[in-house]
C-alpha cells in the first residue's frame, strides 16, 4: 500500500487537474438550434447561456407559443451538447487518472 502522504498528494492533483478541466469548459461554445434554424441558443460547455438569436419571421404575437416552444426546444439541444462536451473533456482530462472503472468525476 502507498504512503498516506502519497495518497494525499494524488487526491489533491486530481483535484486540481478537475479544477481546470471545469475551468475549461466555460470558455467550450457549443449551439443549440430548433425550428430548422429558425431559433439559436449559444452555451458554454458549463451551461451558461451566451446568446439567443431569433429568426425576424418568428416575432408575431399570434405565434407567441409556438416561438416560447422553439427557444425552449433550443435551450434543451444546446444543454444536451453542453452535457455532451462537457463529458468528452472530462473523460479527456481522467484518461491518465489510475481511477478504477465505473467512478464517476467530479464527485
Amino acid at each position: 500500500m502507498k504512503d498516506l502522504n502519497d495518497i494525499l498528494a494524488m487526491a489533491q492533483n486530481v483535484q486540481n487537474e478537475l479544477q481546470k478541466a471545469q475551468d475549461s469548459l466555460d470558455t467550450i461554445e457549443v449551439e443549440g438550434v430548433a425550428g430548422g434554424g429558425l431559433v439559436k441558443i449559444k452555451a458554454s460547455a458549463k451551461g451558461r447561456i451566451i446568446s439567443v438569436a431569433l429568426d425576424d419571421s418568428l416575432i408575431v404575437p399570434s405565434e407567441k407559443q409556438m416561438l416560447e416552444d422553439l427557444i425552449a426546444a433550443a435551450i434543451n439541444d444546446a444543454r444536451a451538447k453542453a452535457d455532451a462536451a462537457s463529458s468528452t473533456e472530462m473523460s479527456k482530462m481522467t484518461s491518465g487518472l489510475p481511477l478504477p472503472p465505473g467512478f464517476k468525476l467530479p464527485f
